[in-house]
């Protein structure tokens, strides 16, 4: 669970068209136990999970592991498909879903159990997303689903162009957001987490980008081309910037945000949505608090600003990106809509 992840030979295989190729893992009839089994994959070195015990570590019923490679990883959650887990269990940040998910991907296909997220990390934006609270403890969440109460989301599936491997998460981001996700550390080391760290990452990356000089790094395009693969057509560009670069690209399938922010508008619905802006345009910046509130007035897309639903995507991206967290490589990928995912609420 810990290194590089974007070694995508190293990680559990998918075929170019996404398909699982471990098929003797693959689905069954599930019934959940009187007494269910619980399967914790742990992160010790998440930030709220640091020098505390594992919860209900002592119930015969709860099976709790905590790998230290993704090697290790592939294995638990390989011994977690084999003993028919009721509920699998993340405790840890967004990093560690996104681990469990892309290590899972060949294992559970498209039949996860259904999973409890127990926010450990420093901003646990999937915790916000689907409205779990950040002291929520594993008693509460079995409490809660044995009432049966749920929410569902479909992750993004990125696959390199080569086809090897896969990897799953829920935020995706390149451009200035790369830049952006950096000053994001810088908030956490100030002891800035959660809501908060993401409320002053956003006003202090406005600030830059549209204050800053012409020479400043967050005022750059990064070469990237967005296609849709059915026709390889390229999404909208308007007359701002140039052909073939864009300043932000951003996608998530999360429907709700912190601090009520609404990238995707006021209605965004299930799976992958976007957010692209073609050029740093003082204007448009200046203006980005409202159109990240959800406005929908039309002059924002005529300044560049475009959002978009897709259930796959090409994208070829000339700077690094980041993907829950975490920094790729620059590179030709594929975005697609992973599986549905049942996970607990309170």
């Amino acid at each position: 669970m810990h290194g590089t992840i974007y070694e995508f030979a190293k990680l559990p295989g998918l075929d170019r068209r996404g398909t699982n190729v471990l098929p003797a893992l693959l689905t069954r009839p599930r019934k959940i136990r009187a007494v269910p089994l619980v399967g914790i994959i742990r992160n010790p070195r998440s930030h709220r999970n640091k020098g505390q015990a594992a919860e209900l570590a002592n119930c015969s019923n709860i099976l709790t592991e905590t790998p230290a490679t993704r090697a290790a990883l592939v294995d638990a959650l390989a011994d977690f498909q084999r003993r028919g887990v009721d509920y699998l269990a993340v405790d840890g940040g967004d990093g560690t879903v996104r681990d469990v998910l892309t290590c899972g991907a060949a294992i559970f296909g498209d039949n996860w159990p259904d999973m409890i997220v127990l926010p450990k990390g420093k901003t646990n934006a999937l915790a916000v997303d689907i409205g779990v609270p950040s002291g929520w403890t594993l008693p509460e969440a079995l409490e809660a689903a044995s009432c049966g109460r749920e929410v569902t989301r479909h992750p993004i599936r990125l696959i390199p162009a080569n086809g090897e491997g896969c990897v799953q998460g829920f935020v995706l981001g390149g451009g200035v957001f790369t830049l952006a996700t950096q000053a994001g550390q810088d908030a956490h080391r100030w002891g800035a987490f959660n809501s908060l760290a993401v409320g002053l990452t956003v006003l202090w990356s406005i600030v830059l980008c549209a204050f800053g000089a012409s020479s400043n790094r967050w005022r750059r395009l990064t070469q990237m081309r967005l296609r849709d693969p059915r026709g390889g057509q390229e999404l909208p560009h308007s007359r701002h910037g140039q052909r073939g670069a864009r300043f932000l690209f951003f996608a998530s399938s999360f429907e709700h945000f912190p601090l009520g922010i609404r990238p995707f508008g006021p209605a965004a619905g299930a799976g992958m949505k976007l957010l692209v802006l073609d050029a740093p345009l003082r204007g448009l910046l200046a203006l980005m608090p409202l159109y990240l509130a959800g406005s929908t007035a039309r002059f924002f897309e005529r300044w560049g600003a475009h959002r978009f639903v897709a259930d796959d995507l090409d994208v070829e991206l000339g700077g690094s990106f980041v993907f829950d967290g975490e920094e790729f490589p620059q590179g030709r990928y594929r975005l697609q809509n992973g599986p549905l995912l049942n996970f607990v609420v309170p």
